[in-house]
C-alpha cells in the first residue's frame, strides 16, 4: 500500500508541479507570483460578470426584496 502513495508523491512532485519550480527560482517577485496574479484576475472577471448579473436582476425588479423572502425569516 506503501507504493501506491510512494506513486501519488511521485506523480505530484516530478510530474504535475515540475512547471512550479520554474517560478521558484526566478529572481523577480512579480515574475514568481505569475500564476498568483493570473488567479487574481480571474477571479476579478468572475466577481465582476456576478456583479453584473446581480444588477440585471436587480434593475428588471425580479428580486424578491420583501422581508419575508424566505422562510426562516
Amino acid at each position: 500500500m506503501s507504493k501506491f502513495f510512494y506513486g501519488i508523491e511521485d506523480l505530484f512532485v516530478n510530474y504535475l508541479f515540475a512547471p512550479y519550480d520554474f517560478f521558484r527560482f526566478l529572481h523577480s517577485w512579480w515574475a514568481s507570483n505569475t500564476m498568483n496574479w493570473i488567479f487574481f484576475v480571474i477571479g476579478l472577471i468572475a466577481a465582476a460578470y456576478w456583479m453584473n448579473q446581480l444588477k440585471i436582476f436587480n434593475d428588471n425588479g425580479e428580486e424578491d426584496k420583501s422581508i419575508s423572502s424566505h422562510s426562516y425569516l
